[in-house]
């Protein structure tokens, strides 16, 4: 009886070191890299800002010489194939859930070295954090500050995000779930960067001005994920 309590221990630090060393494996061969947009349910629209990362991944490639593959990926969050991407974007306009086993699928993507980015579209502060509570109980949103590295990669922002869309005239925030001293969840709020990296002209306001300083928000985004 004594050595039950052994063997489960075992069985956890295999299940530990698998997902590691699956997620390490698919992401050491640059040219096999790729992103994915998180396909999650709730009801909210997933698929919103169709042309951000086609246009984000080519920014990338042409400025920070990356090789990711020109079409983005589509993941849920319950599937084995998360581990297969060392970024996911999520974004959308509403309500965002995840039952007990995406929750858990999740939470050790990102324990094993995976990195997700939320960018709010409008709307989706509350679902955002209610759906990330249930991945880290034990974490909390907080506001990274001006000079987190996240800022600070190929181009500098001395203020934080750059606000992209003007909704309720809030200033833009870049929120984090850390941890164990690792970002593992950053999300943009009042910024709108995914609405950014779409086409100009998308949205007839837009400037290219504005669409640039979102790109390469976007690009110190996919830098930071990459190499942290």
């Amino acid at each position: 009886m004594k050595k039950q309590p052994i063997f489960i221990l075992f069985l956890t630090l295999l299940f530990v070191f698998y997902i590691s060393s699956s997620f390490i494996a698919a992401n050491t061969n640059s040219s096999d890299i790729k992103i994915a947009r998180l396909k999650y349910n709730g009801g909210g629209d997933w698929y919103s800002s169709r042309t951000a990362l086609t246009n984000l991944i080519e920014y990338c490639n042409e400025n920070l010489n990356t090789n990711i593959a020109k079409e983005e990926s589509i993941v849920e969050p319950g599937a084995s194939e998360l581990f297969n991407y060392p970024y996911i974007f999520a974004t959308g306009h509403g309500n965002i859930t995840f039952n007990n086993q995406e929750a858990s699928n999740l939470r050790n993507y990102l324990m094993a070295g995976g990195f997700i980015h939320f960018c709010d579209n409008y709307g989706m502060d509350p679902f955002i954090r209610n759906a990330m509570k249930k991945v880290f109980p034990e974490l909390a949103f907080v506001e990274l500050p001006f000079n987190y590295p996240i800022y600070h990669q190929k181009f500098n922002f001395t203020n934080g995000l750059p606000k992209i869309h003007e909704h309720d005239g809030k200033r833009a925030q870049g929120f984090g779930l850390i941890y164990q001293g690792r970002l593992v969840c950053f999300y943009d709020y009042e910024s709108d960067l995914g609405n950014g990296w779409e086409d100009l002209g998308t949205y007839p306001s837009d400037t290219e001005e504005a669409r640039e300083k979102a790109l390469k928000m976007g690009a110190n985004i996919i830098q930071y994920a990459f190499t942290k």
